[in-house]
């Protein structure tokens, strides 16, 4: 397939993921795709994850060179060219750009605590996130206890600003006890790493306790035993922001079906406390071309945090 089907395919597949913005240099994906003259045009949604430059076939830092050669007449729209690599790792980025406090966030689904999952009064009772913790071990409220290894209730500070809240346990998570403790668990270090935060001065959790056996999708039951646990935890940490790790996070927390293309980009709240979501780390590893996002995302978070008030 040549350059110019390729990236049509690529930037086809980013919109219907709902986002509309993709850095080449000051063109849109709608800008770019109607150059293309792809505006209307759909395709299966899995497709390819790999970075603009890779899908171009880009030898040069001029990606506008190669939809020439293909046969695209970009001559209209000159910005200046790409001197810079498309797409950043989380590893490289730096946290030195100020962040302005009186920002205007833009506003997503909101969740108060009178709409939301009841607890029973066993859990509401518990008083400490250790207490919590050792009730989640020995807990028996799904069947997912009895696959399990180890239950893995979550780790981290438990006044933290910031809470991150993934899916389920993995392998490693149900080997250890720990959460995020695989590759994706490596890489999600590196990205609070990239804005300036420790695992230690987090918390650490997911939706579900036990790992679903054979890594498959949380059934509702299961997410409906687990869920006052995780709303627990909230309680008593009280932080200043929650970043939801994938779109299961982020629909449970948020109780919507909606994309994480759709979900991205806004500050939710959920019981009050402001909430991002962006993929999680294991999508990331897939699919690197979504480390620009992700980075997007945490810094959107750190400027809540840094933030003197709940923005």
């Amino acid at each position: 397939m040549d350059a110019k089907n390729l990236l049509r395919r690529y930037l086809e597949q980013r919109r219907e993921l709902g986002e509309s913005e993709l850095v080449l240099d000051s063109l849109n994906v709608e800008d770019v795709m109607r150059l293309l003259g792809a505006a209307g045009a759909s395709v299966p949604a899995k497709q390819s994850q790999r970075s603009v430059r890779e899908l171009a076939g880009v030898p040069s830092q001029d990606w506008r060179e190669s939809l020439r050669d293909a046969g695209v007449n970009v001559d209209p729209v000159s910005p200046a060219p790409v001197t810079a690599s498309v797409e950043p790792t989380i590893e490289s980025a730096s946290t030195t750009t100020e962040i302005p406090n009186d920002m205007a966030f833009k506003k997503g689904i909101v969740i108060p605590a009178n709409e939301a999952e009841l607890v029973p009064s066993v859990i509401e009772k518990l008083r400490t996130l250790d207490e919590i913790a050792e009730k989640v071990r020995k807990c028996t409220r799904c069947p997912l206890y009895e696959t399990a290894t180890n239950a893995v209730p979550g780790e981290g500070d438990p006044k933290a600003k910031l809470v991150c809240v993934g899916e389920a346990p993995g392998a490693k998570e149900d080997e250890t006890g720990r959460p995020f403790v695989g590759q994706a668990g490596q890489l999600l270090t590196k990205i609070l790493e990239a804005i300036d935060l420790t695992r230690e001065q987090v918390f650490i959790c997911n939706v579900l306790k036990h790992r679903p056996p054979g890594n498959r999708n949380p059934q509702p039951k299961e997410v409906e035993a687990c869920s006052p646990y995780l709303i627990r935890q909230l309680e008593l940490i009280q932080p200043k922001v929650i970043v939801a790790f994938g779109t299961f996070a982020a629909q449970t927390l948020l109780q919507t079906k909606a994309g994480i293309g759709q979900l991205r980009g806004l500050v939710h709240r959920y019981h009050g406390i402001p909430l991002i979501v962006t993929y999680h780390p294991a999508a990331l590893l897939r699919n690197p071309a979504w480390k620009r996002p992700t980075w997007e995302d945490v810094k959107l978070a750190r400027r809540i945090l840094d933030s003197p008030s709940r923005s």
